[in-house]
């Protein structure tokens, strides 16, 4: 049994110099009799052990006053079938309070301690998940080792879950009761048991050796265990040191009074109880180094990392809870040392523990030392890959600031900066209350007393808000105002909504001593405004910075509501003001623009406001003609959008202000065009700027405003065919007459299909797109780049919404209205996308005409390219132009990967949805453009070795991996492929002779690639697709130039080896040879059968037939039955019909198959005509072949046919027996072959003999 007279079990992986720490403190536990009159943990007076009580067993226990099976809660009460519940169902059904579940078992403790210490340590044995149980006779005469090994054996090996590790609330509850019981053991004895050196021992024993096992289980309940247990004890070592210095202060105020009223007597008492109360402190002291030393020091390293995260939690625990004992170096260290862990869970717990530290002010001298050694490490992992880990790391350093100003350097608070535009928002918050910590917060009370009473610039807020502009101008590294703001926004919200304060700042003058805002701050402070307004407004995080808008609690809601009412009623007033001081500045007044989006526009009639909008209107306008510039414009042109709006009551009033704008700006635009177009080619720079000028203003409010009633199309198509009939005509205002056109067309378009449209209607718009379709196409070809890419994308546009999907959705009437591209405008645009996109880095420079290479414009120039070919790309993928088109797009796949890759791949993915044949015949086509390319360049003869066949290669191998895994989808697209890829190998004859190679035979190799995704059946047919186009002195020939057609004709006959072949008669099975011929491989040509001839064949098909829906397997696969050569003579065709001719196809329903399934047809049906060879064995051992016909009723019955890729038979031996030829009656199998059908996409099909016969299984 495991008693203090007991050995520990000693920890096998101790290091060296501890292994003697792991035993309780001293070497009391040994069992030696020397050591019985040894005094326990240096204790005096206490009695040795050799004079405790001896232990009763079970029998001798008195049976009256027993607690056990009586109590309700008791340790082992009944469970209403006479099995006992074990203390370890107590806890797990958590049914019982833990104070009563205790308080039972030491009652079962005082009782017989034997029994109860056996519960307990049953109790930690079944928490561990293993089956067995400690038995009284195991537990008094097995040591530790032995008990545990024996446990060990009683694991389920076939789950790897125990109950800590087990998921759902039930087992959650469990791990709370588990910790929550240990702690109220200890607690409920701390008094009186544990101090008995029996109880603490035993359980300190076994949770040692447990916490040592291999068995995973073991270790973590029982470190769990352990570590619970110490913090109960560091609690109990609290308490008495309180006691103590409560004692000795009691004993110091009695000593110190004078003689006369001193009481002796209570001197010694207190004297004594100091003395006990050392004692026990020593005691616990022990226990706890025992318990530190053999289990913390060795399992914080634990292999698990849940095991190591417990100890470091727990350590965190003592180290706050008993910082006096616990929180200094030697300690600290191991919370240091993980802080390196590999796991990101256990450095969490890291990071939380000394967050619990760091909150304490008064312990910050006690982690200098700490602070300075691993401060660094802390910083740094504010950068963690672990987001958690991060947002606790960035909480420790903020606490860190919080408490010592000067433990970070200005390079560990440059480090956490920057995290303020991270994109994980969690991070970015906790960034900006470190920022806001660092910078935002006022230290001196007085200051702040006397700068609250002050309002807007000299408010406490002026210069936080200065010092917010300086931060965000000085972060180089990020011009993100919003996701600043956004970090901010929780803990200096108050800060952010001082919109009085910044308005303030921007229009009123410095007063004298203060320095006035530079333009560029100005900008940065209007922007970060603008970003806090669409924060207060919208309630979420700008876009980039979470999974979504959430649904905002009441609260939440109200707090929005007030924030708009607020903005909007100073806002109202302030806007107009800022808009006339910066109205000529373009930035500024395209930020100050957004504002009127997020106003509460009703507060306007409501407030009696209508002046300030009639303000507001007027710098609107003022704007609208001081700037040409398209953002600001666009700001100006939505914001007319937003203040028309049909529901408020507003409308009426700013549709009054924008017609009148428009219409001076359409007149002053047609008396610019006609007298730009009078003049011609004499018109001056005046001229151009005025038409210029005025028609990007119209273009801007073209785009959210319906103008068509001003009839803008007209004028900007003269300008248009002006330009193209010149050639003189400038590029920006060809660029801006395209984009107006565009839009006037869609603007039509909104009101027809809205509307009910009359046939005029219809026709009149047709007129309209035609004609600029032709414009564009006509611009494709202009000089100037711009116009020639504005071409580009409107043509791209408008073609897919002019597309045959316009007459989706019930809009049949809308026919007229689509357009088809033609061959002549699909070659012009795909062309375009070839000069334009697919370009050499070299190229792309000079196409920028002079401008700097730097990374902006890179990356600005490859933005512009992306667009050009996903608009191309979208008229393939929707079928508006024809898919082999996407052949010059999809052969620059791997050339252009790093740009074009998603794009080309999505692009691929989306025309194998909507035709998967004609994507592969897309793809091989694509591959047989780059080979041609490579021919023109380097000759007929190819180096094979050299890069550019590589690469060729290479692309075929990408080809073959989008076709996925799953092979019966794509098999008739893969079947295709190689028939249009040996169709182009063989295309032409060498001119040199038949017995040279052809020109395109190494085109073979890369097609070679897509042998693999070829079912094994499949791959016979297109290898006797491939056998029509050679020759016997093709099949014949060795040397290098014809190594493309022996690999491929390896790449088909690779998978299929060693067919087998076994026959049974009745229900016995006749013995099979497994002798491989050794005649070796007979020439391929003898396979062939040139007289047959074929019909139907699938080189004569349609390439428009869909293809089949899947053929089911047949139910018989593993035997496959053989169709008697009269029934299948039956079904033949009449040879006198014309193949394929309409009845053939009508009552013929395999002619209404894909080509593949043709195919498989023609070989089965060749190959039944000719015959089958039979072989026949004899116990004699005769070998014969027979190259007949079988007998009419021969119906051998072949099961566990394997296909064989070199069409190969295994020889037949002497082992066959005379059931070889089996003769069957008529039965129900003749009946059912009658039924089945024919499964030409079985693997089992059909196997091939040496000979060249073919055996078709039906």
């Amino acid at each position: 049994m495991i008693t203090s007279e007991l050995p520990v079990l000693q920890d096998s992986t101790n290091e060296p110099g501890q292994a003697e720490a792991v035993s309780l403190g001293v070497n009391e536990l040994e069992d030696t009799g020397e050591v019985k009159g040894k005094k326990k943990r240096g204790r005096p007076g206490r009695p040795p052990t050799a004079n405790k009580k001896p232990r009763k067993t079970p029998v001798d226990k008195p049976q009256s006053g027993a607690p056990r099976g009586r109590k309700p809660n008791g340790v082992a009460q009944q469970n209403g079938e006479g099995d006992a519940i074990t203390l370890f169902e107590v806890v797990r059904l958590g049914k019982s309070a833990m104070q009563s579940v205790v308080d039972d078992w030491i009652e079962s403790y005082k009782h017989d301690r034997d029994i109860a210490l056996l519960d307990l340590i049953n109790f930690f044995i079944q928490c561990s998940g293993c089956k067995g149980t400690v038995r009284i006779e195991m537990f008094r005469n097995m040591q530790n080792a032995e008990i545990i090994r024996k446990m060990t054996e009683e694991f389920d090996e076939d789950s790897g879950d125990y109950p800590l590790t087990m998921p759902g609330p039930q087992w959650k509850k469990f791990r709370y009761n588990f910790c929550e019981f240990i702690g109220v053991l200890i607690r409920q004895c701390q008094y009186s048991i544990i101090y008995d050196e029996y109880m603490m021992d035993t359980v300190i024993s076994l949770l040692t050796g447990l916490s040592d096992s291999q068995v995973r289980a073991f270790r973590h309940t029982s470190t769990l265990a352990a570590m619970k247990l110490m913090t109960a004890l560091v609690n109990v070592a609290l308490n008495l040191s309180i006691h103590q210095d409560n004692t000795q202060r009691q004993y110091e105020a009695e000593r110190n009074k004078i003689v006369g009223k001193r009481a002796n007597e209570k001197l010694e008492l207190l004297l004594q109880k100091r003395k006990e109360l050392q004692e026990n402190q020593d005691e616990i002291e022990n226990m706890m180094n025992s318990i530190f030393k053999g289990i913390f020091v060795h399992r914080y390293r634990d292999a698990i990392a849940e095991i190591r995260a417990i100890c470091i939690e727990e350590i965190g625990v003592w180290m706050k809870m008993y910082s006096d004992a616990f929180l200094n170096d030697s300690y600290l260290k191991y919370v240091g040392w993980t802080l390196h862990d590999r796991q990101g869970e256990v450095r969490l717990k890291c990071l939380k523990a000394l967050q619990n530290l760091y909150t304490n002010r008064e312990l910050f001298p006690k982690l200098e030392l700490f602070t300075n050694r691993f401060k660094d490490r802390i910083v740094s992992m504010t950068l963690d890959k672990e987001y958690d880990v991060a947002v606790e790391a960035i909480r420790l350093v903020t606490l860190i600031l919080q408490g010592s100003e000067d433990a970070l350097s200005n390079e560990d608070c440059e480090n956490v900066y920057h995290l303020v535009y991270s994109a994980h928002r969690p991070v970015a918050v906790a960034a900006g209350e470190f920022l806001h910590r660092k910078l935002f917060s006022r230290h001196d009370p007085q200051a702040e007393e006397a700068l609250a009473k002050r309002r807007g610039r000299n408010s406490p807020n002026g210069n936080l808000i200065r010092m917010l502009v300086l931060f965000f101008l000085e972060s180089e590294l990020h011009e993100h105002a919003a996701y600043l703001v956004d970090s901010l926004w929780d803990s200096s919200q108050e800060l952010l909504k001082d919109w009085e304060c910044m308005t303030e700042l921007l229009l009123e003058e410095p007063v004298q001593g203060e320095e006035a805002l530079s333009d560029r701050q100005e900008s940065a402070l209007i922007e970060l405004m603008v970003c806090t307004i669409r924060q207060a407004a919208e309630a979420h995080p700008p876009v980039g910075r979470g999974t979504g808008k959430r649904v905002l609690t009441a609260k939440e809601r109200k707090t929005q509501i007030d924030d708009r009412n607020k903005l909007t009623e100073h806002f109202i007033m302030a806007l107009p003001m800022l808009l006339s001081k910066y109205q000529a500045d373009a930035e500024k007044v395209a930020n100050l623009l957004q504002i009127p989006t997020f106003f509460d526009l009703d507060v306007y009639s409501a407030g009696r406001m209508e002046k300030h909008l009639d303000a507001l209107l007027k710098q609107i306008r003022f704007v609208v003609e001081k700037h040409t510039e398209t953002e600001v414009l666009e700001a100006c042109s939505k914001t007319y959008s937003i203040l028309c709006s049909e529901e408020y009551t507003i409308m009426n009033r700013v549709d009054i202000a924008r017609s009148q704008l428009i219409d001076e700006m359409v007149d002053r635009f047609s008396h610019s065009v006609e007298d730009l177009l009078q003049e011609g080619e004499e018109a001056d720079d005046d001229d151009i700027y005025n038409v210029l000028s005025t028609l990007k203003r119209l273009t801007a409010f073209h785009n959210a405003h319906d103008l068509t009633r001003w009839d803008l199309f007209g004028n900007c198509y003269r300008l248009l065919k002006t330009g193209i009939e010149q050639g003189s005509m400038p590029e920006q205002i060809a660029v801006q007459a395209l984009q107006c056109s565009h839009y006037s067309i869609l603007w039509q378009l909104v009101k027809i299909t809205e509307g009910s449209p009359t046939k005029d209607d219809l026709v009149a718009l047709r007129r309209v797109v035609k004609s600029f379709l032709a414009v564009c196409q006509q611009c494709l070809s202009n000089v100037n780049t711009p116009v020639k890419e504005q071409a580009f994308m409107l043509l791209c546009d408008l073609l897919m919404i002019f597309s045959h999907q316009l007459t989706n959705g019930g809009r049949e009437a809308l026919q007229p209205l689509v357009f088809n591209p033609d061959a002549q405008l699909q070659n012009e645009l795909l062309s375009f996308v070839l000069d334009h996109v697919f370009i050499d880095q070299d190229d792309e420079s000079q196409s920028m005409e002079g401008d700097e290479e730097d990374e902006a414009n890179k990356i600005e120039a490859l933005h512009k390219r992306r667009n050009l070919l996903a608009a191309f790309s979208k008229l393939i993928i929707y079928d508006i132009v024809d898919m082999p088109a996407a052949a010059d797009i999809f052969k620059h796949y791997m050339k252009y990967y790093n740009d074009y890759g998603d794009i080309i791949k999505e692009t691929l993915s989306k025309t194998r949805q909507t035709d998967k044949i004609q994507c592969a015949k897309t793809l091989i086509l694509s591959l047989q453009q780059l080979f041609n390319e490579l021919i023109q360049d380097q000759g007929p003869n190819l180096d094979r070795t050299s890069s550019h066949v590589s690469g060729i290669k290479e692309l075929a191998r990408r080809f073959a991996l989008t076709f996925g895994l799953d092979q019966i989808k794509t098999r008739e697209a893969v079947a295709t492929l190689h028939k249009d890829g040996i169709e182009f190998a063989f295309k032409y004859q060498n001119p040199k002779g038949a017995e040279y190679p052809p020109p395109n035979l190494a085109f073979l190799e890369v097609l070679s690639e897509f042998s693999s995704k070829l079912l094994r059946q499949d791959k016979k047919t297109v290898h006797s697709y491939l056998e029509k186009f050679l020759t016997e002195q093709m099949m014949e020939r060795r040397e290098d130039v014809w190594l493309p057609l022996i690999s491929y004709r390896n790449s088909l006959l690779t998978g299929g080896d060693e067919d087998r072949l076994s026959v049974t008669s009745g229900g016995a099975s006749s013995k099979a040879s497994s002798v491989r011929s050794k005649k070796g491989r007979p020439p391929l040509h003898k396979k062939r059968i040139d007289e047959e001839s074929v019909e139907g064949s699938w080189l004569m098909r349609n390439d428009t037939i869909q293809t089949p829906g899947a053929l089911q397997t047949p139910q018989l696969t593993s035997t496959v039955l053989r169709e008697n050569p009269r029934q299948a003579a039956e079904h033949m065709p009449d040879q006198d019909s014309e193949p394929g001719s309409e009845s053939d196809y009508v009552h013929n329903p395999q002619m209404q198959m894909s080509w593949l399934s043709q195919q498989k047809l023609e070989e089965v049906n060749r190959k039944d005509r000719t015959g089958m060879s039979y072989m026949k064995a004899r116990s004699g051992g005769v070998r014969q072949t027979v190259r007949g016909l079988m007998e009419d009723d021969a119906e051998p019955i072949f099961e566990d046919v394997m296909m064989s890729s070199r069409g190969q038979l295994e020889d037949m031996t002497e082992e066959f027996e005379d059931t070889m030829v089996i003769d069957l009656p008529p039965s129900r199998n003749r009946r059912e072959r009658a039924e089945l059908r024919p499964d030409f996409f079985d693997s089992a099909a059909m196997i091939e003999d040496d000979s060249g016969f073919t055996m078709p299984m039906f």
